[in-house]
């Protein structure tokens, strides 16, 4: 009995040479790169999950684009000092943010704010 394994032979071609592009030269210049592009991905536009969709639409709040900007530079702020799940309390609204996933998680309006309790938040924003 012959144990030996046979293969057919194949060519093997180069590769082609890859082509240039606008690539940093030196390692640290890639990792700024890649910092600044993780930081835009981390921050990225802020989004509201369903269940602060209802709360809004059924409280008749409307967040224009100033507030939008309000908010978001107060979840930048939050972010600059590590929190994860902020209160951000504006004007007569108060809204539990998730900080890392960039979520409005909920919103209460001045009615609804007296006696309430806000759980599992790291931080608290005033803006």
């Amino acid at each position: 009995m012959n144990n030996k394994v046979y293969f057919p032979q194949q060519v093997i071609q180069p590769l082609a040479p890859a082509t240039k592009t606008n690539t940093p030269a030196t390692p640290d210049a890639k990792k700024a790169s890649f910092g600044q592009v993780l930081e835009k991905k981390l921050q990225g536009e802020l989004k509201f999950s369903q269940h602060a969709r209802q709360r809004l639409q059924s409280r008749n709040i409307e967040l224009g684009e100033e507030e939008l900007a309000r908010l978001e530079n107060a979840v930048g702020k939050a972010r600059e000092k590590g929190a994860r799940d902020s209160l951000i309390l504006m004007d007569n609204l108060a809204l539990v943010v998730s900080i890392r996933n960039n979520t409005v998680i909920t919103a209460v309006d001045e009615q609804n704010l007296k006696e309430n309790v806000f759980t599992n938040i790291d931080s608290a924003v005033i803006v």
